[in-house]
């Protein structure tokens, strides 16, 4: 697992939606989790997967030949569990699972940062970050990579991947 943090505002989709493509390039399989402090639903409501859902079912698989999504209430609001949650993906069809936010987690993670967003840099930084990615020079002692170039992002992180 491979973290990429950020504030928010900061554009941590944004570099993905670019990353991860440029990864699969390198025939790296991409698996990933995204951390949301929003109430979140994959469902439709009205379609009858949201209905059975609705009506008590602890966990919802929805399948077609094309994917399957797996929906499981956690009406105990526990904290989240990164291990667990990573647990649930299929290792044979994942080389790296990145993880979108997840800041104080302890896993090895990238740092997005842009003075602009206003908050300090040092907030986020901890023993587990293996580099900052950002729009200018911020004094980081160790790798800073440009957060406007996802192709040399995922470059690093593909050797990353390798060691």
């Amino acid at each position: 697992m491979l973290a990429i943090a950020a504030y928010s505002g900061t554009g941590k989709t944004t570099l993905l939606k670019q990353v991860i493509p440029a990864l699969r390039q390198q025939q790296i399989r991409v698996g990933l989790i995204k951390h949301t402090h929003h109430d979140m639903d994959v469902d439709t409501p009205g379609k009858d997967s949201y209905e059975l859902r609705k009506a008590g079912a602890d966990q919802t698989l929805v399948a077609s030949d094309r994917r399957w999504a797996l929906m499981t209430e956690t009406p105990e609001q526990q904290p989240l569990d990164l291990a667990f949650l990573a647990s649930r993906f299929d290792t044979a069809n994942v080389d790296i699972i990145l993880v979108e936010g997840f800041k104080h987690e302890r896993i090895d993670k990238i740092i997005l940062y842009r003075a602009s967003v206003g908050r300090p840099l040092e907030e986020i930084l901890d023993e587990y970050v293996i580099a900052v990615a950002s729009d200018r020079p911020v004094g980081y002692p160790g790798l800073q990579l440009d957060i406007n170039d996802p192709q040399a992002v995922a470059d690093f992180i593909a050797g990353w991947l390798k060691q």
